[in-house]
């Protein structure tokens, strides 16, 4: 069986390249996809990519993914600071989570500070803008090799 990666953004995130670039950086969404894709298919993985601004169509796709996929790479966006639903669905689900941000939230506003997601996943990827990406299938390759999911 193939390892099945669910790439899952959030919010204001198919907004990358052109948003408040200086935070961001200027790489969209597609690019972090296609890198991602580049990536899983020299490992012999797949990688299903998913971008929502809606909140339960976000919640939708990680209870699917329990079905079809080993792990979640999750970027929450704002979510991530205030929606104990996606934490629930995450516990719920039971499929291991890496949490990423593409600018580290710990250096930014108050509010950013905090993350209902990191306590439920397997580890996070902050401050490295799109690098965050691979750095985080990086450390799914390590995660699921330590599981006896991947060889």
């Amino acid at each position: 069986m193939k390892t099945r990666i669910l790439l899952l953004n959030g919010p204001n995130l198919n907004l990358l390249g052109g948003r408040e670039p200086a935070v961001y950086g200027r790489t969209t969404l597609r690019e972090i996809e296609r890198s991602v894709q580049v990536l899983a298919e020299a490992w012999g993985w797949e990688v299903v990519c998913f971008q929502s601004n809606h909140e339960g169509m976000l919640i939708d796709r990680i209870q699917a993914a329990t079905a079809d996929s080993q792990l979640i790479i999750f970027n929450p966006g704002a979510y991530g600071h205030t929606s104990i639903a996606l934490r629930d669905a995450i516990v719920a689900g039971g499929i291991p989570v890496i949490e990423v941000h593409l600018s580290n939230i710990f250096a930014r506003e108050d509010f950013r500070r905090r993350s209902l997601i990191a306590p439920v996943a397997v580890g996070a990827i902050i401050g490295f803008g799109a690098d965050g990406y691979r750095l985080a299938m990086e450390a799914a390759r390590h995660y699921l090799a330590g599981k006896g999911v991947i060889a």
